[in-house]
């Protein structure tokens, strides 16, 4: 059975941090979930404080918010972002900046 050290929750942000823009069927597709899932983990995150969302023409846009503290009893002292700088490098720009698409 594969499993994640990282639930779909933080491998959303994670995701998200490196593509502000990306798609529903874009984190369904990136964690091996449905798209209604994917879209109920978005929902979680966002209720949660967790991402920002901003509709851009069409699509939504994500800023992760990277001051909030982790959601977790044993680390509340370490923010959303100390956590993404570790495990993916530091990720203030990049969540900010559209991803270019080719075509």
């Amino acid at each position: 059975m594969a499993w994640s050290f990282l639930t779909t929750h933080a491998r959303t942000l994670l995701f998200i941090a490196g593509r502000a823009d990306a798609r529903l069927v874009d984190i369904a597709n990136e964690l091996g979930v449905t798209e209604r899932t994917a879209y109920g983990i978005v929902a979680d995150l966002t209720a949660a404080g967790h991402l920002e969302k901003e509709r851009d023409g069409r699509r939504n846009r994500y800023r992760v918010q990277h001051h909030l503290p982790i959601p977790d009893d044993l680390e509340r002292q370490r923010t959303i972002g100390e956590l993404l700088d570790v495990l993916i490098g530091p990720t203030t720009e990049r969540s900010a900046k559209p991803r270019e698409e080719s075509r």
